[in-house]
Order: structure tokens, then C-alpha cells, then sequence
């Protein structure tokens, strides 16, 4: 067995994290002083993810010894490898220059399965550039991750926090704390970068389309999201960008005085966005969108419930919705799929602890979405959706997405990390048609401090 993790690892991490800590504290103590609402939550957020990397790669290197995490650090060892050789050789796997038929390059190329796959070979790419400063080793560049990533996360907080000034407390809870998206959403994996870039990207958008502001940072982060997404797993974009679509435009026809107007508006730009996205799907086909593609579902998800149920047996790791045939059947198991990804497995279908651990969050999804709908009432509820464009930003992106991950997974385990760009997002539309309605002093779950 190859040993990914080594005791250069533990020598090296405390100063990584020291260094990541002596930023981060005298950057929070310099934007976010004492009495700040935002302060609780910088150090606090930035210590999940560092603690999610290094947990999920321990679990990865002595529980299931390997996995895809640790092929990306192979391929990121491969590539550090030719720097001693030559460091434009270095820079030139970096940037997936080269083929294997280029001279003094097959020793490098033939060794790494993903060279051909832009989307995984990209994540390879930034751990390889990351590790060189750490002498490519596992923890040390997993938590480069992890806080590169909670950069992202803290700008998704700090859009939402501006435009809901009253519920940071929630805000934070639905961004920070959601279990799944400490661990899978903090190593090195392309969720982690995927986290990044929907931050900033949702950040951007606001801060130059709603609030307007051009500055060039702003520009260049919400580029730099925009790219990452579409580099790793574009086919988010297809969830995203009609979301947005529906934000900016609540923000620019908000003062129209015809309410029958407005929402007609809003109704031709989603089905536009939508067809658009659908559009998407069927021309950019598999070498875009690879297992997401509209010609590729089907196939995926009836391949990846033949290969669980020969690979895993009797644990309880597959789920089925039924034959899919065309895009018929898609839409009608619209709702399965939604279910699938928000509010699956149930308890009683884990079988496994990793399992188990899903099936609770996913009941706790369950039933804060149930006692919100239980306590405002399905008309209140309905009300808060139709007059707030950034809750209706929010359940669009999260329902569109859920559909996609969930219609192609056909697998509990893969499900848990393929879902969660959308989690943070359902959860701040729970909590804030919740708050909106109910006095701030009634928590709406005790546990957590919300």
C-alpha cells in the first residue's frame, strides 16, 4: 500500500497552521474587531475547515487507503517530480501543456490516469503548485485547501450577511456549520474548489450587479469563481447561473409598480434560463459535462446502481428511482430526485456509519424544512419566497441542483459529497423565511444556537 500520509506530514502541518492562524488572526483583528457581528465566526469558520481537511484525509489514508482524494495528491507528486528535473518541465505539466508523445514527457504523462480529464487533472494541478511549498505532502496541502476555500465561504457569508444584517447568526450557521460541508468541502477535492468559486461568485455578483460596485478585485474574484467552476464541474453553472438570472433581475425591476409585470418578467427570464440550460445539457454534450450531459444521464445513473450494488453487496450504499427513459421520466421523477438529495437516505436505509452520519443530517434537513412550514405556515412561507429575491435565488439554485445530483447518483455515499454546493443555500432559505417571520428569540433548533 502506498503511504500518502508520513511523518514529514505531522512535522510540517503545525507550522502550515501556524502560518494560516498568524494570517487569519491579524486579519480578523484588523477588518473585524471586538464587538463586530462578524467576528465570532471568522477564526471559528476557518477552524471547521482545517479541521475537515485534515479529519477527511486521516479517514481516507488509514480507513479506506486511497480513494480519489489521494489520486489527485499521486498525480500532484508526479508532477512536483519533474521540477527536479526542470522546472519549465514542472510548468508545463502544470498547465497540461504537453502530450505523451512529447519528447521527455511520457516518463511523467503515462503515470497519471487523469491527464486526460481536465476537471480531476486541474485539482491535480493546485495541489501540485500548493505542495511545492510544503514539500508536497498530504495534511500540509489539504489545508492549503481548506483555507483557500473558506476565502470563498466567507465572501458568501459576507454578501448575505450585508443584505440580512439582522440574521447573521443564522447566516453563519447555514454557511460554517453544516457537517457535511466541514468534511467533504475542505480537503482536496473538486467540491473544495467548487466551494471557493460559488462564493465568490455569489459574493460578485452582488456586490457589482445589485450593489454595483466595479471595483477591480470584485471583477477579478468573481471571474476567477466563475472559471473554477466551470473548469471542475460546469455543469453547477447550469443550476447557478439561472438562479442568478432570477436575483439580478428582482433587484432591477423591484421598483416596478406592476406587480403582474414584474412577474411575468421574472417567468419568460426563467424559462429562457432554464431552456437555456437545457439547451446547454444536449450541445455541450460529454466532453463539457461528461456523466451530467442530457444524452449521459440515463446511462450514469443505471451504470453507477449496477456498479454499487456489485461493489458494496447488501450495505445499503445504492438507491434507486426507478427506470429513467428520456426526458420524460426525468421530469416526473423531478420530486424523487429533490427528495433524494435534501432529505435521503433515511434513517432506516443506513447501514453503514458514513451512511448513518448522512441519514442524520439529511433528517435534520427534513425537519427543520417540515416545523419552518409547521410554525410560519405554508402561505407565510409562500409570501416570504415570492417578496424576497435572494430567498428565491437561494430555492431555485438549491432545487435545480438537487435534481441534477440526485436523478445521477444512484449511490448514498457519492450523493453526500456531490450535494453539497447546494446545502449551504437550502439551509439559508429555511432560516430566513424562519427569522422573517418568527421573533429572533425563539431558536428554531437549540443545538446549533440558531
Amino acid at each position: 500500500m502506498i503511504q500518502n500520509i508520513t511523518l514529514l506530514d505531522y512535522a510540517i502541518l503545525p507550522f502550515v497552521l501556524s502560518i494560516i492562524y498568524f494570517i487569519a488572526f491579524r486579519f480578523r483583528n484588523r477588518n473585524y474587531p471586538p464587538g463586530h457581528p462578524y467576528r465570532l465566526y471568522f477564526i471559528t469558520g476557518l477552524t471547521l475547515k482545517l479541521a475537515g481537511a485534515v479529519f477527511i484525509g486521516l479517514v481516507y489514508e488509514y480507513y479506506y487507503q486511497g480513494g480519489d482524494t489521494m489520486n489527485y495528491f499521486l498525480h500532484a507528486k508526479i508532477i512536483n517530480g519533474a521540477f527536479n528535473d526542470s522546472p519549465l518541465k514542472w510548468f508545463n505539466l502544470l498547465l497540461r501543456i504537453p502530450d505523451e508523445s512529447t519528447i521527455g514527457y511520457y516518463q511523467y504523462i503515462s503515470r497519471m490516469q487523469w491527464y486526460q480529464d481536465p476537471a480531476s487533472y486541474s485539482v491535480a494541478a493546485l495541489a501540485a503548485f500548493l505542495g511545492i511549498f510544503v514539500s508536497t505532502t498530504y495534511l500540509p496541502t489539504a489545508v492549503l485547501f481548506a483555507a483557500i476555500s473558506f476565502t470563498g465561504m466567507w465572501a458568501m457569508f459576507r454578501a448575505f450577511a450585508r443584505i440580512y444584517p439582522n440574521f447573521v447568526k443564522p447566516i453563519g450557521t447555514a454557511v460554517f456549520f453544516i457537517p457535511s460541508v466541514v468534511v467533504w468541502g475542505s480537503g482536496i477535492f473538486k467540491d473544495t474548489i467548487c466551494l471557493f468559486g460559488l462564493g465568490w461568485l455569489t459574493y460578485g455578483v452582488f456586490r457589482i450587479l445589485i450593489q454595483r460596485n466595479f471595483k477591480l478585485g470584485n471583477i477579478l474574484l468573481t471571474l476567477l469563481g466563475f472559471a473554477l467552476v466551470a473548469r471542475v464541474k460546469i455543469y453547477i453553472l447550469l443550476a447557478f447561473v439561472p438562479a442568478l438570472l432570477i436575483w439580478i433581475l428582482s433587484a432591477y425591476t423591484a421598483r416596478m409598480s406592476n406587480i403582474a409585470g414584474r412577474f411575468l418578467i421574472k417567468v419568460i427570464v426563467l424559462s429562457v434560463a432554464i431552456i437555456g440550460s437545457f439547451y446547454a445539457m444536449t450541445s455541450l454534450g460529454e466532453d463539457a459535462l461528461g456523466r451530467y450531459s442530457l444524452d449521459n444521464i440515463e446511462q450514469t445513473a443505471q451504470m453507477t446502481r449496477d456498479w454499487i450494488v456489485y461493489s458494496s453487496g447488501d450495505e445499503g450504499s445504492a438507491y434507486d428511482l426507478g427506470k429513467i427513459e428520456g426526458v420524460g421520466d426525468m421530469i416526473l421523477k423531478f420530486p424523487l430526485a429533490v427528495n433524494v438529495t435534501l432529505f435521503r437516505p433515511y434513517l432506516w436505509e443506513s447501514r453503514k456509519l458514513i451512511i448513518l452520519t448522512s441519514a442524520l443530517e439529511a433528517f435534520l434537513f427534513l425537519f427543520l424544512t417540515l416545523k419552518v412550514i409547521a410554525i410560519v405556515g405554508f402561505k407565510k412561507s409562500w409570501r416570504t419566497f415570492a417578496l424576497d429575491p435572494t430567498i428565491q435565488f437561494c430555492l431555485i439554485f438549491s432545487i435545480i441542483f438537487a435534481f441534477s445530483v440526485g436523478i445521477s447518483s444512484g449511490n448514498f455515499g457519492a450523493l453526500s459529497r456531490y450535494k453539497i454546493p447546494c446545502l449551504p443555500y437550502y439551509a439559508l432559505m429555511i432560516l430566513l423565511i424562519y427569522y422573517k417571520n418568527i421573533a429572533p428569540d425563539k431558536p428554531l433548533f437549540k443545538p446549533f444556537g440558531i
